[in-house]
């Protein structure tokens, strides 16, 4: 143990990864059934499927399904760059650790604290690379599952069973990339933590409060909302 570490510090690592998880497990499971972004999505990656099921022609579906394989791909090609160049600095680490030091607003910190601190910037970007290559096999998974998809016409409770299918593959796979986007977030908030324990408190807080606003109390949750609410109805109305 460094020999700078104080009470403070392991609270404020304690704080980070509770924040972390907690809010993870709480975006992930416990709100399923709330009025979040990523439950509206679910749905409407539901219906997406059920109208590709009755189109003859799919290229629209393949450049859609293509956009979001490359957003992961290039996050995942951005995770080895920046894991990287943190290996790297491993090499250089004395004079990394001099120059924060000479900074007015960094605590000073012992050169086993300050590797702590670079090795949780790995760990959080290898936790990173993980979740997108997962992310990516997911993705294609995904191919397999929607070019097996039978040309219309097809029954509407066979639909329905497929879609049902292929949406949820496409929903893991997007919950493991949001998984990786996530690590960004928290990767920033380990940073503050060369300026002190109590900035990292404010820095991990922050994230949750930023990442909660965009799910439940953003202009664009009310937006989605709307339409998924539109495509309910309309499925309603067809079924009856």
């Amino acid at each position: 143990m460094p020999p700078d570490v104080t009470t403070l510090d392991i609270v404020a690592f304690v704080w980070f990864i509770g924040s972390w998880v907690g809010f993870t497990v709480t975006q992930d499971h416990l709100l399923s059934n709330r009025n979040v972004v990523n439950r509206h999505l679910r749905i409407v990656r539901r219906h997406w499927i059920e109208r590709m099921l009755e189109r003859d022609n799919r290229i629209m579906d393949a450049q859609l399904f293509g956009h979001t394989m490359h957003s992961c791909t290039f996050f995942a090609s951005t995770n080895m760059l920046v894991l990287a160049g943190l290996i790297g600095s491993f090499g250089a680490a004395e004079r990394a650790q001099q120059l924060i030091s000479d900074l007015s607003f960094a605590v000073p910190t012992s050169h086993q604290m300050f590797e702590i601190k670079m090795l949780l910037m790995v760990v959080i970007f290898t936790f990173g690379f993980f979740k997108f290559t997962w992310a990516l096999r997911q993705y294609n998974y995904c191919c397999a599952l929607i070019g097996s998809a039978p040309m219309p016409p097809v029954p509407p409770q066979d639909r329905r069973e497929i879609a049902q299918t292929i949406s949820e593959a496409l929903t893991l796979a997007i919950v493991a990339l949001n998984g990786g986007i996530r690590a960004y977030y928290f990767a920033l908030a380990a940073l503050v933590w060369i300026i002190g324990p109590i900035p990292l408190i404010a820095a991990s807080s922050g994230v949750v409060f930023v990442l909660t606003r965009r799910q439940a109390f953003s202009a664009t949750e009310k937006v989605i909302r709307v339409q998924t609410q539109w495509l309910e109805r309309n499925d309603s109305s067809k079924a009856k």
